[in-house]
């Protein structure tokens, strides 16, 4: 078993702090993507350090395909898109979410915990806070020849708070800090001798609602619009090496529409979209007309620190070139978003049932997935439970994973 989460931990610091293996890869202009030695198209997955900062922590969204840039508000909004509490219709909330990691590995101490909470000020606005916990279980550390160099227990948190606003009847703003550590093997040695160090960050996210009444049922119904840039923050690294990396930056727009068919029956129809704010990773080689390679110009414009230019770019400049750096131009930048869709029934406000479906490219990661689940709410006092089912074979540490969340809120 410690084998397993030790190649867990590998995986993913080999992931967050390591020269991108693009180099093996050549880009092939004609087809678009970057292609292997046998002129088949290979994944292109867009990386960042911290991934744990998109795992959704909520099971009510965790059963409707990850959607909940537009959902009603709850205390979990504040991972989502926290402009969404300035339209809560209670004055406190609290909720606290636990989610088993790799439970198709045997794993029993590797999961995240996720604790949030708002409380209105004003009838216009409100303040939110969360903690997020993940940890990574108890590791036997090793080097090159199979040596053990000691034990860990890898660890990464985050600290949030966020404060949310009505600009008008129907629009809301939200701003909210972070303060983010991410210890994985803090005082360990890299292959190069490089000694591994804890990583902090600072980041904010910033959020907008709009949320109106339209007529479509005799009971009402209401259309509700979020969009939200998060985790924009700064670089980091595991090593004192020159190379950083980007924090999972993310800009998601979703849509929900709530109908009401009687005191009893409501239905919510939910649509987001999401795409990293990240430079796409570019291959080191290109494919001539001829068939033959050459170095690509676009990969290292200063070859004698050895880091590819699109690693080497600033927090804003990767933002903003991250709508149009895709060496396979428009289409891929497309196949760059994710979609997840879902609808939620409730009846009598009480008992809930929920599906959603999380789509994302072959060649951009390949998770597909369909969400079940169901909530129950009495009084002040909610639960919510979700299941994850994996519809195609590239497996996920979610995979066939209950998670739960119990709910407070007070009017």
């Amino acid at each position: 078993m410690k084998i397993l989460k030790l190649f867990v931990l590998l995986s993913v610091f080999a992931v967050v702090n390591t020269q991108q293996a693009d180099a093996q890869f050549v880009f092939d202009p004609l087809k678009g993507c970057n292609v292997d030695n046998n002129g088949d198209c290979v994944p292109n997955t867009v990386l960042s350090a911290m991934p744990f900062l998109r795992i959704v922590p909520d099971a009510r969204s965790g059963a409707m395909g990850d959607a909940g840039l537009a959902l009603s508000p709850t205390s979990n909004s504040m991972h989502f898109n926290a402009s969404l509490l300035a339209f809560t219709e209670n004055d406190f909330g609290l909720s606290v979410t636990f989610t088993p990691w790799l439970t198709n590995l045997g794993l029993n101490d590797v999961y995240l915990a996720y604790l949030s909470g708002y409380k209105r000020i004003d009838d216009l606005s409100s303040v939110g806070a969360s903690f997020r916990f993940f940890s990574l279980g108890e590791i036997n550390f090793t080097d090159n020849e199979g040596v053990t160099t000691g034990t860990g227990r890898p660890l990464e948190f985050e600290f949030a708070t966020a404060y949310a606003r009505q600009l008008s009847p129907n629009l809301s703003a939200g701003i909210t800090a972070k303060f983010i550590r991410s210890d994985l093997a803090s005082n360990q040695q890299t292959e190069t001798g490089e000694t591994i160090q804890a990583a902090n960050a600072f980041a904010t996210d910033i959020s907008v609602t709009y949320s109106k009444e339209i007529d479509l049922t005799s009971y009402g119904s209401n259309l509700t619009i979020g969009a939200a840039m998060t985790n924009l923050g700064s670089k980091v690294s595991y090593t004192a090496g020159e190379v950083s990396d980007f924090l999972p930056g993310n800009l998601g727009i979703g849509a929900a529409l709530d109908l009401e068919f009687d005191d009893y029956n409501m239905l919510t129809v939910a649509l987001d979209f999401n795409k990293l704010l990240i430079p796409t990773p570019v291959a080191a080689q290109i494919v001539n007309e001829d068939g033959s390679t050459m170095d690509n110009p676009e990969y290292d414009v200063d070859p004698e620190n050895g880091i590819a230019d699109y690693r080497e770019q600033s927090l804003f400049g990767g933002v903003f070139g991250s709508f149009g750096d895709a060496q396979g131009g428009f289409s891929e930048e497309l196949s760059e978003v994710n979609i997840s869709a879902a609808v939620e029934y409730w009846y009598a406000k009480q008992f809930a049932i929920r599906a959603g479906y999380f789509y994302e490219n072959p060649k951009k990661g390949d998770r597909q997935f369909l969400t079940v689940g169901f909530g129950l709410k009495y009084n002040v006092y909610g639960f919510n439970l979700s299941y994850l089912v994996p519809t195609n074979n590239q497996r996920g540490p979610l995979d066939n994973t209950l998670r739960f969340t119990l709910n407070l809120d007070i009017e």
